[in-house]
């Protein structure tokens, strides 16, 4: 096993864990805690449930990193807290945005690993347009239920501070290719976008639009980089997204109601984003809050200093 790497940004991952247990087995990366792989011991062998990559080569798409102190995009890298103007780092300027946080390209520390569980963490630190130390933590551990993600976030500061998250996670049916798939999720909104990928509206119901997939739904064809909400949750407080082969084998995502919020995004390369050996690909992200939250309030978490959050999120294989 490698050890991890002192921070630094922009380079690929180097130092990579393993755990197993349950059937499950799963890779994760320091570099942005990422999970690199996950799979299941299934009766006709190993079935993947993700997109996987490489140690030593940078995750394509961000694919199976963690997106925080904020999810997805701010508006101009503005926004206003506590009534002190931000202006962050531009880091997505085709669209001028700040993009996903400071967190996915940097190595994180290994705080234990045992044979089924690991657990990482890292300090935000001070950027520019960001005064507020952070620290986090993530925990995968897996077993019988599949993969359970645990995440913590603590105000290691003096002031109030905003917050968000979110994981980049791309979920596959084995080595089904996804247009042979169909797709279910328990949201009832979503939330339209413009084309910086930012919100143009309020949330909209998705019943009997193109957005709906309450019942399962082939993905032949289909586009989609979509904040979903009004998450249908289960009695154990769970919502739960199933993407399935033509056999019914496949991969459920679940989330915590901490995590009100999913993207969907299908690369494809017709658009210019294909995820490599694989073409076509689905992310299924657990958000806190959608895109801009720091400008329209919309599930912004804050955070007094020395509190702390948490939020779990999962996959599991579909026999």
């Amino acid at each position: 096993m490698g050890e991890p790497q002192s921070s630094k940004t922009d380079r690929p991952a180097t130092a990579g864990f393993e755990i197993r247990g349950g059937g499950y087995r799963a890779g994760i990366a320091a570099t942005g805690a990422g999970l690199r792989l996950l799979e299941w011991d299934g009766p006709e062998g190993p079935m993947a449930l993700t997109e996987t990559w490489d140690i030593g080569t940078r995750p394509p798409l961000s694919a199976g990193l963690i997106l925080a102190p904020w999810p997805n995009r701010i508006r101009d890298g503005q926004f206003v807290f506590d009534g002190i103007d931000h202006q962050l780092e531009i880091t997505e300027p085709t669209f001028g945005n700040a993009s996903h946080g400071f967190v996915r390209r940097r190595d994180w520390r290994v705080v234990n690993h045992a044979d089924d569980r690991i657990e990482l963490s890292i300090d935000v630190g001070l950027h520019k347009g960001w005064p507020y130390p952070l620290r986090l933590t993530v925990a995968y551990v897996v077993g019988d239920d599949g993969l359970t993600v645990t995440h913590t976030a603590t105000n290691t500061g003096a002031i109030p501070a905003p917050f968000g998250m979110g994981f980049h996670s791309y979920v596959r049916a084995g080595d089904f290719p996804l247009d042979e798939c169909t797709l279910r999720l328990s949201a009832g909104t979503r939330l339209p976008l413009d084309e910086r990928m930012l919100p143009s509206g309020g949330s909209q119901p998705v019943a009997g639009t193109e957005y709906d997939f309450t019942s399962p739904r082939t993905l032949a064809g289909v586009a989609l980089d979509t904040p979903f909400s009004a998450l249908d949750v289960d009695a154990d407080g769970r919502s739960r997204h199933e993407l399935r082969a033509p056999d019914g084998t496949g991969t459920i995502l679940w989330a915590a109601r901490e995590f009100g919020w999913l993207q969907a995004f299908v690369a494809d390369p017709d658009a210019g984003k294909s995820y490599p050996g694989r073409g076509r690909a689905l992310a299924l992200e657990p958000m806190t809050c959608p895109p801009d939250a720091f400008n329209s309030g919309i599930d912004q978490l804050v955070l007094a200093p020395g509190q702390q959050w948490t939020g779990v999120w999962g996959m599991s294989a579909v026999a």
